[in-house]
């Protein structure tokens, strides 16, 4: 009891020495100028004797602790006044008014590049200021004690305000971002991954570095935004990472909403990877989780699968029945996409198509030429016909009057032959391009495009022979008309088992021919002869006019009959349907025109007869049957 009154009346005496410090920053009382910054005040001997007095234990804080608060006060008031600021002048007056340390410089030059970018100001103006220059001397004298996302943010405001890379200054903050990646969290990593493949791209050393670091860390991602992110932007530099990046998109699938799903697919496409089991995935959810999307969604989804030619009825169908309602408000651009999108996918939606047929008619003035070649292309390919074909057919040759010579040849070739698909060739398409000074620039021309459009020729050839009785001419000459063979094609099942079987059918090989190439630009798989008694006879002697170089003179018996069995392979079909390509519907109508009896040989059918006899019956029977109905027309 005396010895704590003892110490009460020791402390009470010490306390009177020692004076209290002021509660008011001599900092913060400065009116004009420069702001110094706070120092703590000297110490008395007393102090120096003991850290803490009465007075301090009254006022709950130490000298240190008030000196302290003071500067974070004085900090965070700068740094308010750095996000508030509107415009380049508010944030130079900071920097004239306030000593400022490397994060605030920092701050103030990130401020300035979001102002700039905002409000599309000039930014030569900015770089030339002093005080400018003032800001990134100060960031370079102190760049070490700038904060990691302070400075990558600085790296990115510094690139977007267009500083020259060779710049010292540059060169040192870019240089502490790369002592420092280790120490960046992976969002930062990723932030600046981002900004970078978009800015400087592949080329970037820094970005290399970056993404380095992000595929040894990449089990740290977290997230659906940061993963489609990477997928959009910085995949496409790194496969490695990409594989990382689909692995972790198919474990988080069922989170993400459908703009995400847009995003990834769109990745996915515009990089050609094929990821089948994150497809299936994404497609699932889409379809389980997703009831109404929204036109954008739709119509990037559609483009994205059919780029990368993924195959989902379920998804193809929602498509198809939520772009319906939509059809009428779309732009001409976008319902080219659209139906461009379904064809190369073959995917036949009925009402959707007929629906866009009537939005031709009702927006004819709307639509280029173009947009119109486009939907043509699209219709031809999945051999699809309006229920007001007439109206639709008189409208496209009105509006293709006169302007067939503003096509550049390639587009004007697919679109004639297009229009023989859907037998809506008129001489005078057949004869633009089947006059002689429209086809020599293919000759001689070994490219797969330049093939692919001599063989379109010759098709619209046999066309303007077999199909159209009153066209005159011109024709191509016969040195067009023996197109190029296709290097490496390989033997299908179909093709093989079905040989086999026909030699069962044609009892001697003098009695066919087997891949026979037409004039026409149609391969037929097997060609006979048979008399009227279905019997067949031998190849050799007789005239074939369907061939470049006949070995034969002598024309058929009275009551024969050539026969061409055609196969047809599951790529023929249109998807998950039974009905021909339009090209195939093209091929078995020339074929039955230049004198043939066809024989179809589907796949479906075909490949399910496992036995050699059971396939020579079935060709039998289909021969059969074909003559039969023959005789009956």
């Amino acid at each position: 009891m005396a010895a704590r009154l003892v110490q009460r009346c020791c402390w009470r005496h010490i306390g009177a020495f020692v004076s209290t410090p002021s509660a008011v920053p001599a900092s913060l009382l400065v009116p004009a100028g420069k702001v110094a910054m706070a120092r703590a005040p000297p110490q008395s001997p007393f102090a120096l004797f003991h850290t803490s007095s009465p007075s301090s234990w009254t006022d709950g804080f130490s000298v240190k602790e008030q000196v302290e608060d003071s500067s974070n006060s004085e900090h965070k008031v700068i740094g308010e006044m750095i996000e508030t600021a509107t415009s380049p002048q508010e944030l130079f007056r900071l920097s004239e008014l306030h000593v400022l340390n490397s994060n605030q410089a920092s701050l103030i030059i990130t401020q300035l590049s979001r102002l700039t970018a905002e409000k599309n100001l000039e930014m030569e103006s900015i770089l030339q200021d002093k005080r400018f220059q003032q800001l990134i001397g100060i960031t370079d004298s102190q760049i070490s004690q700038v904060w990691n996302n302070t400075l990558v943010n600085l790296l990115k405001s510094l690139y977007s305000l267009g500083v020259d890379s060779n710049r010292r200054e540059m060169q040192s903050v870019e240089q502490e971002v790369l002592w420092r990646l280790r120490r960046l969290t992976f969002r930062q990593l990723a932030s600046l991954a981002e900004f970078l493949a978009v800015k400087q791209g592949k080329e970037s050393k820094l970005l290399n570095e970056v993404i380095k670091k992000l595929e040894l860390r990449w089990t740290e991602l977290e997230g659906t935004r940061t993963v489609v992110m990477l997928m959009g932007k910085v995949g496409h530099v790194s496969p490695a990472l990409m594989d990382r990046l689909e692995d972790k998109a198919l474990e988080l699938a069922e989170q993400f909403n459908p703009d995400d799903i847009r995003k990834i697919v769109l990745a996915l496409a515009y990089q050609n990877r094929r990821c089948v089991p994150l497809l299936r995935a994404l497609s699932y959810h889409l379809i389980q989780k997703h009831s109404e999307l929204s036109l954008n969604v739709l119509m990037d989804l559609i483009f994205a699968y059919g780029k990368l030619n993924f195959h989902q009825p379920q998804v193809f169908q929602k498509i198809a029945t939520d772009l319906h309602p939509h059809v009428s408000m779309m732009t001409p651009i976008e319902v080219t996409r659209c139906i461009r999108s379904f064809a190369l996918l073959k995917w036949l939606s009925l009402p959707l198509f007929e629906a866009i047929a009537q939005y031709a008619l009702d927006n004819t003035k709307q639509l280029s030429v173009t947009h119109l070649c486009s939907i043509i292309l699209s219709f031809a390919r999945l051999n699809f016909q309006p229920s007001g074909s007439e109206d639709f057919f008189n409208m496209v040759h009105e509006e293709l009057q006169g302007r067939l010579d503003s096509l550049e040849p390639h587009l004007l070739t697919d679109l004639v032959w297009s229009l023989c698909v859907l037998q809506q060739a008129k001489a005078p398409y057949l004869q633009r391009v089947l006059t002689p000074d429209f086809h020599p620039w293919i000759q001689g021309d070994q490219s797969l495009k330049a093939q692919n459009l001599q063989l379109k020729l010759i098709h619209i050839n046999a066309t303007a022979k077999l199909e159209s009785p009153d066209y005159r001419g011109p024709f191509l000459p016969a040195e067009m008309l023996s197109p190029a063979e296709p290097a490496g094609e390989k033997v299908t099942l179909l093709q093989s088992s079905l040989r086999e079987a026909l030699a069962g059918v044609l009892g001697s090989r003098d009695n066919g021919r087997f891949d026979v190439h037409t004039i026409y630009g149609w391969r037929i798989d097997a060609e006979m002869v048979v008399n009227s008694e279905n019997k067949p006879l031998p190849l050799k002697d007789f005239a074939a006019p369907h061939l470049l170089r006949s070995e034969g003179r002598k024309p058929l018996p009275p009551g024969a009959r050539r026969v061409a069995f055609l196969r047809w392979e599951f790529p023929n079909f249109s998807n998950r349907s039974k009905d021909l390509l339009g090209r195939y519907v093209m091929a078995r109508r020339h074929v039955q025109a230049a004198g043939f009896l066809v024989v179809d040989v589907p796949y479906y059918e075909f490949l399910d007869l496992k036995l050699e006899r059971q396939r020579t019956a079935y060709l039998k029977d289909k021969l059969n049957k074909a003559m039969a109905k023959e005789m009956a027309s």
